[in-house]
């Protein structure tokens, strides 16, 4: 279920990712949307890194230790 989350976060900050490419493109960066998918983006990742620390902090997620 972590994992899905996971994978579900990484997706969310992909497509704000390429939305703030079609609204820079789009409005050539006159109205706010870029500002806010860039908010959005950082917003999302900030969560997903904290997810990830909290996840290996409490042993719901572990490193591979082999390669």
């Amino acid at each position: 279920m972590l994992k899905i989350i996971i994978v579900l976060l990484l997706l969310a900050v992909v497509i704000s990712l390429f939305s703030g490419l079609f609204f820079l493109v789009k409005d050539g960066g006159k109205t706010r949307r870029v500002v806010n998918s860039l908010a959005v983006r950082v917003g999302l990742s900030v969560l997903l890194l904290v997810l990830i620390l909290v996840a290996l902090w409490t042993g719901d997620l572990s490193l591979n230790p082999t390669p």
